[in-house]
């Protein structure tokens, strides 16, 4: 145990720190300061090891099997097994330990191995070299041997072994580049500043010689949150405090490039890293199928309970005449017979418990969980989901809820990077009502640099053309983008133009990529930050060279960014770019009216906007400014807030200068994808935070929204002219009254009948909408939306924060239906309604890799979420459900002849099965068949469910897994084990005699029932099984031949290790019969013959829309080899046509063909690649399926 964190805290209290900082101090190469400054308190802090793994040698079987048996079917299993081998019970405690040991060894097999590849990974991360500097000298240690206090030498592309304080770099300005794609996904280089008193130590002995003290933050796994100020001790009494943020801190997992070496001091090691804290397993999700499973379990359990009540209550009914008395063949003892009556019968109960207790199917968890793991692979493997651009494929984070991607109800979606390319464009940009665009043409001609201005009305005279002038120096200067020069970057070449190097810009917000490239095409070219200068080329080719002298850095809480400059000239200057609605409310001056106009005008196409502004500085007003800056940035404690607040009192008082336009475009495939959910019968949400008029317009080019539906405002400009109140109800009113006039259907959204809703909202009225009702008039707002939202085909809620998004998801959760929910972004803003999904999906988009390492699935796109949810969430779930039905099934057949056999054996626990075919009933026989149908079954092709999302819908709300289809199963099973036992019992009723005179005895009647059973369980799978491959025929003839051969080799061998040998020559004798072949053959067909009929009477009356395609899909087949002769190709068509049917040639030119059956009637026809809508699979008119010839 450490008990560093409570000897931190008594040494601090000793020292008489009553008001105790969270925080560390950090002695820079283990040297202390100087005497007199501070009493030296050497604290311990964890080696440099990573530990991701979770288990060790030595405890890996307690941890593993105490985590096992917090299952609660293992809890029970063992107790079971324990019962078995403290009384007296009917059957062997092999038939529940061997199942029981097979469960849990391969469970701890394959979690024991995930964790030997866990610790195989730490090693080589522990063990990997790294440089630190000792005594002026390199020392190279082993990564695992860093303290915190080391200074570490790192070079150029290799990776920090620990997180880091920058002190000094290669470069003379103290600044280095580096990645941090492994921490979250973003490639972009990002620029760290080492500290101003130390960036020019440039030699080990320099650094060595450096006595300084680091006090900041203890550690947490916020990546882009530090808090803390280094003390250097120099010649004076008193240190030198500087401010520490993230912007000097190197993390863990990042890599230095195009940076020859850095200097840097290790304060956070081993576990206690942000990329060690970020390790942390998240909320367990469950999906809605395990749920079903347990509530099955449940029912299953009290059956179970209530078979071991009624036959210890017709036991002891039985055993009440005097004449029947305990079986002599259960050897009882006289002791035993003597005990006390409730004693007895509570023991038979147990023993009665143990009988019955193969109807809990044990082995379908660990079914379950092989089916989950082995199936998720087909999503990585899955070739239509792989993009060439990333390199990349899905990933499966979690398989637990692959079924739940077919359950699908809702659907909420970011819009930058998830709809939208997150590839920004420069559009235009308006100064003052002037509107300039790139390669526009003014008065004939094409300005300098390539570039053109469009005027909207007469030229800017002087004053404008200062202005213009101030607008394109503000863009060149507020931002952080970095200007790469090299010839090669990262192995790659770029910027070269004409076999010279160029150079291009860098940065971590495409938009400011954008923005700056903008204005190089009007005219002003950003050149480089050199020396804490920032430099700029004018259209006059003269390089004007700004000093930067402070950053306000962007932030989603304030929205905007600024810098503060100062020109050649000592001119000082703010300027600031943001939101719209960030800038507007701080501007005093400039024509905001004009520039609010084209910002509305350019949010209605599409378009991305921000406002610039700016604001000249006195000395004295800079003087002030510093002073406000400096003290919240040396603070530890609520420096954010403090920081928060002086930038508030910094940007106040503006001018406006102008707005920018910048174009996302669609992400390819993204309005299909989400027409596609629509028709599957998903309700699509976008959650964003840009303004309404940008996402609304996104949102049409989508089909979010169509042009006929009719959109709801719920925003703050609404409820400003009218209360809360009024316009909920007001909203309630219009989509209700067409609810209450016509019975709407769960998926109208589509339907010409009913006026198609769509919802915008805003973050403010949906905070005023979340916010809890002060008194009983103003209603309930929360029951209202939801009731508005859930008549909506589509909501947009636009200006939101990233918690709102999971309050959003949240309330929908919560609703009284409680839908499953899917998330679905790209951006660390997206995380918590990714985590508060039933399902979250990251985008690998250019926002960062926390989405995607936080999600349970990961898409290179949006686009391949249609295949994810309707093609293999369709599969999973259709799997799986089978799976949980068919073992439930299987179990009741198996079990239900021995509870009807204890009524012919005077209730003497006396067995039906032997204990061979007790054991390896779920484990070997019917295991595999079942195993294989969970991963392979296709009922419909790939191609149909992607052609025709409304077939998603036949799988919605957990069907297959509802209380009708489950009684279903059981009652089905039920009915075969009583054909299984009374068929064998009236058939052979003293009457099957074998070669030799022999009249078939208990062992032989139960193998009987056993092998109809076997092969009736078996055979019912291959009758489901719709999707026949080599492996199937394989696995299913192969379990059955494996039956018989077990048994002949069971009863034909003496086996030594067996006391007694009950099964000898038992099913050979059997199979010597040939009554008992008939038999066989006569109960198999009559214990299938329910199904079959039920199955073919309701798919000829009653067919889903599912079942017509499989109708279809046979039907094309067996006339596949008939071809349509060219010539009818045109006519053809025009039948097509005249069906509202739109025919596509498919990608391959490949020859069309169908076959076709017309309300009973045959023809061919042309065949089209795509199905028809809907309607017209329903009803029976047309079918078709693409083949190549």
């Amino acid at each position: 145990m450490d008990f560093s964190a409570l000897r931190n805290l008594i040494s601090r209290y000793c020292t008489g720190e009553e008001n105790w900082v969270d925080s560390r101090t950090v002695y820079i190469g283990h040297r202390e300061p100087p005497p007199g400054t501070e009493a030296y308190i050497p604290q311990r802090f964890p080696d440099n090891r990573i530990v991701s793994s979770k288990y060790t040698f030595w405890n890996f079987v307690p941890k593993n099997l105490f985590e096992q048996f917090r299952r609660v079917a293992n809890f029970y299993f063992l107790i079971i097994f324990l019962v078995q081998l403290i009384i007296d019970t009917p059957t062997s405690p092999v038939t529940s330990g061997l199942p029981l040991f097979f469960v849990i060894t391969v469970t701890a097999i394959k979690q024991g191995y995930e964790d030997w590849l866990r610790h195989k990974a730490d090693n080589a991360v522990n063990q990997c070299p790294v440089h630190i500097i000792q005594h002026g000298k390199v020392v190279r240690k082993q990564s695992r041997k860093l303290r915190v206090g080391d200074v570490v030498l790192v070079k150029e592309d290799e990776t920090f072994p620990s997180d880091l304080i920058l002190l000094s770099t290669s470069r003379d300005d103290g600044t280095c580049f580096v990645t941090t794609a492994s921490l979250d996904g973003e490639s972009s280089h990002k620029t760290y500043y080492a500290v101003q008193d130390t960036k020019s130590f440039n030699t080990e002995k320099e650094v060595d010689m450096l006595r300084a003290t680091i006090e900041c933050e203890q550690p947490q796994p916020d990546l882009y949150k530090f808090v803390g100020r280094i003390n250097i001790y120099q010649d004076r009494d008193e240190p030198i405090a500087r401010p520490l943020g993230s912007e000097n801190l190197l993390l863990r997992g990042a890599t230095l490039k195009n940076t020859e070496f850095v200097y840097a001091v290790a304060i956070y090691t081993g576990m206690e890293s942000k990329m060690a804290l970020n390790y942390q397993s998240k909320s367990q999700k469950r999906s809605a199928v395990e749920k079903s499973m347990n509530a099955f379990l449940v029912v299953y359990l009290c059956i179970l309970i209530s078979k071991a009540l009624i036959n210890t209550t017709l036991k002891y009914v039985w055993q009440s005449n005097p004449n029947r008395d305990e079986p002599w063949y259960n050897g009882k003892t006289d002791h035993e017979r003597q005990r006390h009556v409730m004693i007895r019968a509570f023991t038979d109960f147990l023993a009665f418990m143990v009988l019955f207790n193969y109807i809990i199917p044990v082995s379908m968890y660990v079914t379950v969980e092989m089916q989950k793991f082995l199936g998720s692979y087909f999503i990585t493997w899955d070739d239509e989901m792989f993009d060439e651009e990333l390199g990349e494929g899905a990933l499966v984070n979690t398989s637990d809820l692959n079924e739940e991607l077919g359950q699908v109800e809702y659907v909420f979606t970011d819009k930058t990077g998830t709809l939208t390319e997150n590839n920004m464009e420069f559009i235009e940009c308006c100064v003052d009502g002037h509107v300039y665009v790139p390669h526009a043409i003014c008065n004939g001609q094409i300005l300098s640099g390539s570039s053109g201005i469009d005027m909207i009305d007469s030229s800017p005279g002087p004053d404008g053309k200062e202005r213009e002038e101030l607008f394109f120096r503000a863009l060149c200067l507020c931002h952080t983008v970095q200007v790469k020069e090299e010839e090669t970057v990262d192995g790659i070449k770029r910027g070269i133009h004409q076999g010279k190097a160029t150079s291009f810009y860098i940065s971590s917000s495409p938009d400011e990529v954008a923005l700056v490239e903008g204005m190089k095409r009007l005219g002003f070219t950003y050149l480089r930050l050199k020396d804490n200068h920032m430099e700029i080329l004018n259209r006059e080719d003269e390089v004007e060279r700004f000093e930067l002298l402070e950053v306000l850095n962007f932030d989603s809480v304030r929205r905007r960014m600024s810098v503060i400059v100062r020109s050649s000239s000592g001119h000082l200057y703010l300027f600031c770019k943001g939101a719209d609605s960030s800038i507007f409310p701080r501007v005093i001056s400039g024509k905001v009216d004009r520039v609010r106009a084209r910002v509305e005008h350019n949010a209605v196409e599409g378009l991305r906007t921000l406002c610039v502004a700016y604001k000249a500085l006195s000395q004295e007003e800079y003087h002030n400014m510093c002073q406000l800056l400096d003290s919240a940035k040396l603070a530890l404690q609520d420096r954010d807030r403090k920081l928060a607040e002086a930038y508030d009192l910094i940007e106040r008082d503006l001018v406006l200068l102008g707005a920018t336009a910048v174009e996302d475009r669609l992400q390819e495939k993204a309005a299909d994808t989400i027409e596609s959910l629509h028709k599957a019968g998903m309700k699509v949400w976008v959650l964003t935070g840009d303004k309404m008029e940008t996402a609304a317009a996104t949102c049409y080019a989508s089909k979010l929204f169509r042009r006929s539906t009719q959109i709801l405002e719920l925003t703050t400009k609404r409820t400003e002219e009218q209360s809360l109140h009024d316009v909920l109800f007001e909203l309630g009113r219009t989509v209700l009254r067409q609810h209450d006039s016509l019975t709407h259907d769960t998926f109208s959204g589509l339907s010409s009948e009913f006026q198609d809703y769509g919802l915008i909202i805003d973050g403010a009225t949906l905070s005023a909408v979340m916010k809890p009702a002060q008194d009983d008039s103003s209603g309930n707002y929360r029951e209202i939306f939801l009731e508005i939202c859930r008549n909506c085909s589509a909501v947009l809620c636009c200006r939101m924060a990233p918690l709102q998004k999971a309050q959003i998801v949240k309330l929908i959760k919560a609703s009284k239906e409680h839908p499953i929910t899917l998330a679905v972004g790209d951006g660390a803003n997206d995380v918590s309604m990714i985590l508060e999904a039933h399902v979250g999906i990251g985008i690998m988009g250019k926002e960062g890799r926390q989405a995607a390492r936080n999600s349970d699935y990961a898409i290179p796109k949006f686009k391949h979420l249609k295949k994810m949810l309707l093609v293999h969430g369709h599969y999973y779930y259709i799997r799986i459900a089978e799976l949980v039905q068919y073992f439930f099934y299987k179990n009741v057949c198996f079990i239900f002849p021995q509870f009807l056999y204890q009524f012919f054996c005077g209730f003497s626990q006396q067995p039906l099965y032997d204990t061979a075919y007790l054991t390896l009933y779920n484990i070997s026989f019917t295991s595999l068949p079942i195993l294989l149908y969970s991963l392979i079954e296709q009922h419909i092709s790939m191609d149909i469910l992607k052609r025709d999302p409304s077939l998603y819908r036949d799988i919605a709300k957990n069907c297959l897994l509802r209380w009708r289809i489950f009684i279903y199963w059981t009652f089905l099973g039920l009915f075969d084990s009583m054909v299984f036992f009374f068929g064998a019992y009236f058939l052979f009723d003293n009457t099957t005699f074998t070669s030799n005179g022999q009249i078939f005895g208990n062992w032989t009647f139960g193998t009987l029932v056993f092998t109809v059973l076997v092969f009736t369980v078996t055979l019912k799978l291959a009758l489901d099984t719709h999707y026949w491959t080599w492996i199937n025929h394989f696995v299913v003839w192969g379990s059955l031949l494996f039956y018989v051969v077990f048994s002949l080799l069971w009863g034909g061998v003496i086996w030594p290790f067996l006391n007694y040998q009950r099964m000898y020559y038992v099913f050979v004798q059997m199979l010597s019969s040939g009554p008992a072949w008939l038999g066989i053959g006569l109960l198999v067909i009559i214990s299938l013959l329910p199904d079959v009929l039920k199955k073919v009477l309701c798919r000829a009356l009653w067919p889903t829309s599912t079942e017509r395609i499989q109708n279809a899909q046979k039907l094309y087949q067996s006339h596949r080899s008939e071809f349509t002769p060219l010539p009818l190709l045109n006519s053809s068509r025009l039948d097509f046509e005249a069906h509202n049917v739109n025919p596509r040639r498919s990608g391959h030119r490949s020859k069309e063909l169908m076959y076709t059956h017309w309300r009973g009637s045959i023809g061919y026809c042309t065949f089209s690649s795509t199905l028809g809508p809907p309607g017209i699979g329903r009803m029976h008119r047309l079918v078709g399926l693409e083949t190549s010839v």
